[in-house]
């Protein structure tokens, strides 16, 4: 673990609290339709937050816990954008109201954190005590990626989901929405709106992207301050990411099996890591962005045919 004292920890989730109450108390308290100019807005900030710490990084560690860091942001970054076409597709299969969407991603964002905390210790604790799981990380990673490049379209049907099915035969669960609430009281009875049926899919379906995410970033650094830095700042800026992508990411095709090839890649980093073989953070980060730029102009060279 890197020099940090724990003062340092607890300062950083202080300031991420801060900045969610900024975000969800003041800027963003009334339920509106986020516009694409405030989630560009919103996306360059926290960008640049990520982008500030990274200089702070460098200037108390030095350039290899930094390079670490900005590359671990960016695997997580773009991981997270497999993400967006899942909630593109949710929202659109519950017709959950645009004003409601930001509300809902913002909870959604609250519980991703909680569960990441818990597996990134939870898998630093593994990797410290048991050195080979590095190498099933690795085939972990390696099989996931050959599995979403032979994937032929992301497939969503919440109804047959064992939780939800569970979930309903506990609650009443209400036909409309009641606005931004996820439990209404009627005749006396609890009932669940649709818009928690939505955010319990969602938080299910990060801690499915986590699972292959986080073994990701390990591949670059098993330091657990990097480790769980890089990937709350990657996760506290996805709620912006959304609605600045939302309506252009069936354009870019492509991007999934890019971020197939990163996995793959990722993977290999991981299962030579310990050997003559080592692929240098630097260079890592120069594949991964190259894999990210190609399948981005690919995209847009050659659009997907309706």
């Amino acid at each position: 673990m890197t020099d940090f004292g724990i003062w340092k920890w607890v300062i950083f989730n202080a300031f991420v609290l801060v900045m969610l109450a900024l975000d969800l108390g003041v800027f963003n308290r009334k339920a509106h339709v986020v516009k694409l100019r405030e989630a560009l807005i919103w996306t360059a900030v926290w960008i640049s937050l990520a982008l500030g710490y990274n200089a702070f990084i460098y200037a108390q560690l030095g350039p290899q816990p930094a390079l670490e860091f900005f590359t671990g942001y960016l695997i997580e970054k773009s991981l997270s954008i497999d993400n967006i076409f899942v909630f593109v597709l949710l929202f659109s299969f519950f017709k959950v109201p645009a004003e409601h969407q930001r509300r809902m991603l913002s909870w959604g964002i609250i519980g991703a954190l909680l569960m990441r905390a818990i597996l990134i210790f939870v898998g630093a604790a593994l990797i410290e005590t048991f050195t080979w799981i590095i190498y099933v990380f690795g085939a972990f990673l390696i099989i996931t990626g050959i599995k979403m490049a032979l994937q032929k379209e992301h497939g969503i049907d919440p109804e047959r989901n064992p939780v939800v099915r569970w979930f309903k035969r506990l609650f009443a669960v209400t036909p409309d929405y009641h606005g931004q609430k996820f439990f209404v009281k009627l005749d006396g009875v609890t009932h669940a709106t649709p818009l928690f049926v939505v955010l319990l899919i969602v938080e299910l379906t990060d801690l499915v992207f986590a699972v292959d995410s986080i073994p990701a970033i390990f591949a670059i650094t098993t330091d657990p301050y990097i480790v769980y830095t890089s990937n709350v700042f990657a996760i506290l800026g996805l709620r912006a990411l959304y609605f600045a992508l939302a309506g252009v990411i069936d354009k870019f095709h492509y991007l999934k099996l890019g971020l197939a090839v990163v996995l793959i890649f990722v993977g290999v980093k991981m299962l030579l890591g310990h050997t003559a073989w080592k692929i240098p953070t630097g260079l890592s980060l120069g594949v991964v962005g190259l894999i990210l730029a190609v399948s981005v102009v690919a995209s847009l060279m050659k659009p997907k045919r309706r």
